[in-house]
């Protein structure tokens, strides 16, 4: 094979290899974006429903209180709906705090993608300072052998920084019990 053909194989190499791993990572930083975003929406919706239904379940005990305090028996049913509706605002509460879990995964998708990112920037600043190696004037075999150790040492990070990067994000810290998400 000629020096320009070696030369070429080799520039073609490194910039697909650039290429693929910058495409793999942008998309999983894509990917760890739209599942935050969707974690994002569903804690909104759930703790918007646990507060309206707390709210509600105050306002039907603050109704029962003031039929008390205006004098009024209460009925038997009354009595029995006093007493459940503490453990019913109890119950909401725990499904809002329970609905809270999902800052801990948005939290660790988020700092997935900022370290993803990160490992792009040095990605490519390795790119940077080994291009800096080579020169206009530099030979045909020290391009070549530039373009190896840029090949070789993109390629060692870019397999550190996949392994680095764990694929499922789980619930830690609340007492409800332990989730996996993706």
């Amino acid at each position: 094979m000629t020096r320009k053909k070696i030369l070429g194989s080799h520039v073609k190499r490194l910039l697909s290899g650039v290429s693929d791993h910058g495409r793999r990572h942008l998309n999983e930083v894509e990917t760890d974006l739209v599942q935050t975003n969707l974690l994002l929406e569903e804690a909104i919706d759930k703790l918007t429903g646990s507060f309206m239904a707390i709210h509600r379940t105050v306002d039907a005990r603050q109704e029962a209180i003031d039929r008390l305090l205006a004098g009024e028996a209460p009925s038997p049913e009354d009595s029995a709906r006093l007493a459940a509706m503490s453990g019913e605002i109890a119950g909401h509460v725990n499904a809002a705090v329970t609905s809270l879990q999902f800052q801990d995964m948005t939290s660790q998708l988020l700092d997935r993608t900022l370290r993803r990112v990160n490992g792009l920037r040095e990605f490519l600043a390795t790119l940077s300072a080994h291009g800096d190696d080579i020169v206009p004037e530099s030979g045909g075999e020290e391009i070549v052998e530039g373009l190896g150790k840029v090949s070789m040492a993109l390629a060692i990070q870019s397999l550190e920084l996949r392994s680095m990067l764990r694929k499922s994000v789980e619930q830690r810290h609340l007492e409800s019990g332990d989730v996996e998400l993706f």
